[in-house]
């Protein structure tokens, strides 16, 4: 019988990476300053004082200074309503810039794998991609012998189509041997896998009992597989 514990295992950590409260603090702070400045040329464009704008934003004008400086703790409501005194429209979107923190559904189901895995294998988790600045990582990846494999885990399937996309551009990026799609075995993934069928296949040719068998012998499994677990 074959061991069920894998090679060294690493926690979940980015050491090389920011932490996404930190990332998204810093991110904060820039826009706050990038916005203050603007507000603060607008302002004396148009020869107004602090104390005008303030008055019509119904705020006071230490808060206009404040917030011109990027020290306030900006509330939305607040920008827009000194942009308004301003003649300016505040508009806030945001785009995609990395992948979202796991839940532990998600990790359990990265777990099932691993436990699958022959011991010669060195499992890591959370490994970002060799591109400097890229906030992309896999799930995991497990590798041996020169042999790298990328690991990403769906717990439940939505748009398959945004997926695969998702997952091509990572592939190309990643410089992997392989890459492993694992999913959720629950009655809507295989339901919303039955409808995509042959498209989910060309880009993921091997199944998940010729996938597990590769794996759990420890060899190079070929291609690129999807694993219903």
């Amino acid at each position: 019988m074959k061991s069920q514990r894998t090679g060294p295992h690493h926690d979940p950590v980015m050491p090389n990476r920011e932490t996404r409260a930190r990332l998204g603090h810093r991110q904060a702070t820039e826009i706050a300053l990038s916005l203050g400045r603007e507000l603060r040329t607008t302002r004396r464009a148009a020869g107004l004082r602090q104390e005008d704008v303030g008055r019509s934003a119904g705020i006071s004008h230490a808060q206009v200074s404040r917030i011109e400086r990027g020290r306030a703790s900006l509330t939305i409501d607040q920008a827009c309503r000194v942009a308004a005194a301003l003649g300016l429209v505040l508009s806030i979107r945001t785009y995609p810039a990395g992948d979202p923190i796991r839940d532990l559904a998600h990790v359990r189901l990265l777990e099932r794998l691993r436990v699958r895995l022959d011991s010669r294998w060195e499992w890591r988790t959370e490994v970002p991609l060799p591109i400097a600045g890229d906030r992309r990582a896999w799930d995991a990846v497990i590798s041996m012998s020169g042999t790298r494999i990328a690991v990403e885990a769906e717990t439940r399937l939505t748009d398959i189509q945004a997926l695969v996309r998702k997952l091509a551009l990572k592939r190309r990026d990643g410089r992997v041997t392989r890459m492993i799609l694992v999913v959720a075995d629950t009655r809507s993934n295989r339901a919303a896998l039955a409808m995509v069928g042959a498209s989910l296949s060309s880009s993921l040719p091997l199944n998940t009992r010729a996938t597990l068998a590769a794996l759990a012998d420890a060899r190079d499994p070929g291609a690129d597989g999807l694993v219903v677990l």
